[in-house]
């Protein structure tokens, strides 16, 4: 039976601590990609649903978002790992997480890009194409920038919520901050390690949390 009460002494604290640290890498390291990469597949998807003509890239982006917001990250993330070596494509626990969680949290970029685009008033589009500016000069100079401004609050919540997201590679054997203190409560009975992982885990979101703040307090209209 686990122990919740039972006090660890100061070595074992720093000894945990260290062993769950050892996690952090791989959390940051996937976070970081995903939102690296996510956002500019995000951006150019959202343009692409506003500015295609061709009707099958329209439905092609529609099956995508449907797909990946419809379905759990969890599934997603077996089906990269464990579904495609069925295929004979193989790839490390951390390419196929990269791979996941890129696409699903692209898909949601999507969405919220092209809602931040269709908010900005029409009347900007008709006034620079009076002046003679391009439509995607127009956009890029323009409506982009405004966009983001209304979105950043909902970019927060995304960024906030992949924090807490990454605990799911340790599904697919990732030595991330969870696993890490899973294996030394399974090893030690006892409660400690998962709250030293919570707390890492809210330092990271406090720190997400008070970029965006600084962010959306700068660009306060």
């Amino acid at each position: 039976m686990i122990e919740i009460f039972r006090t660890p002494t100061v070595a074992n604290w720093v000894s945990m601590s260290k062993y769950i640290l050892s996690g952090l890498g791989i959390t940051l390291s996937l976070y970081i990609i995903t939102m690296v990469l996510s956002m500019p597949l995000g951006m150019l998807g959202a343009l692409g649903k506003l500015s295609l003509n061709n009707k099958f890239m329209l439905k092609l982006l529609d099956f995508y978002t449907w797909i990946f917001r419809g379905t759990p990250l969890m599934l997603q993330l077996f089906f990269f790992y464990f579904g495609l070596s069925t295929m004979g494509i193989r790839l490390t626990p951390f390419q196929a997480a990269s791979i996941a969680f890129v696409l699903n949290y692209a898909a949601y970029f999507i969405e919220i890009f092209r809602g931040g685009i269709s908010s900005i008033d029409r009347g900007q589009f008709e006034a620079a194409h009076a002046l003679g500016i391009s439509y995607w000069v127009t956009m890029i100079h323009v409506i982009i920038p405004q966009s983001l401004k209304a979105v950043l609050p909902s970019l927060s919540n995304e960024a906030i919520t992949l924090v807490k997201d990454t605990a799911l590679v340790s599904a697919i054997g990732m030595g991330d901050l969870l696993r890490n203190s899973k294996e030394i409560v399974v090893r030690e009975l006892i409660m400690t390690p998962f709250i030293i992982a919570s707390i890492i885990y809210l330092i990271l979101t406090s720190l997400v949390i008070s970029f965006f703040n600084k962010l959306e307090n700068k660009h306060q209209y």
